[in-house]
């Protein structure tokens, strides 16, 4: 799906119970209202030629993903070929809020270049995490395709240049690549 069109929000990495709950790790800033029931998103798979229409029949965090029941499907064998599935929205239906200075959209963020204050190349933002204390950026290492870690705190993150896809970090011993 094009990301220019669409917003991708969450993707299906496994399912739950028997009765057709997905585990949906969530990529939005707004979980609560992308997982409501009666909510329709998209779903792409590597084994569809186009997405399919998908509608939320009922949803609740666990940990850190939420579990979502859709009203197409009600047991687990309807369920377990969308595992690595995308769910996507229309860009029309991004909920946008004002925010403060500092503050990112995770659309806004995923995808930017990311280099040291001295230069050196790191990789892309591959996702965010979200955990309690702080967001988690998953960089993507360009030279190695390991995962580098980064706290979204300002002692690591020093600029966020989004009109140039790029941001610019203070690297701390305890970074490296996973």
């Amino acid at each position: 799906m094009s990301e220019t069109e669409h917003l991708l929000v969450g993707r299906i990495v496994g399912t739950h119970g028997i009765r057709g709950e997905v585990r949906v790790l969530s990529n939005t800033d707004f979980p609560e209202h992308r997982f409501a029931p009666q909510t329709r998103l998209f779903l792409s798979h590597p084994s569809l030629l186009e997405p399919i229409s998908v509608v939320v029949k009922r949803s609740r965090p666990h940990k850190n993903l939420f579990l979502v029941q859709f009203e197409e499907w009600n047991h687990i064998d309807e369920v377990e070929q969308w595992r690595n599935a995308e769910l996507w929205v229309p860009m029309t239906e991004a909920v946008f809020s004002s925010l403060e200075k500092d503050e990112y959209y995770f659309h806004q963020i995923i995808g930017c270049s990311v280099q040291t204050t001295d230069g050196q190349n790191l990789g892309n933002v591959k996702e965010i995490l979200r955990y309690p204390a702080n967001d988690v950026w998953v960089v993507e290492a360009s030279e190695t395709g390991k995962e580098i870690l980064l706290p979204g705190v300002k002692e690591v993150i020093r600029e966020v240049d989004l009109k140039n896809r790029k941001i610019t970090i203070v690297w701390m011993e305890g970074l490296e690549s996973s």
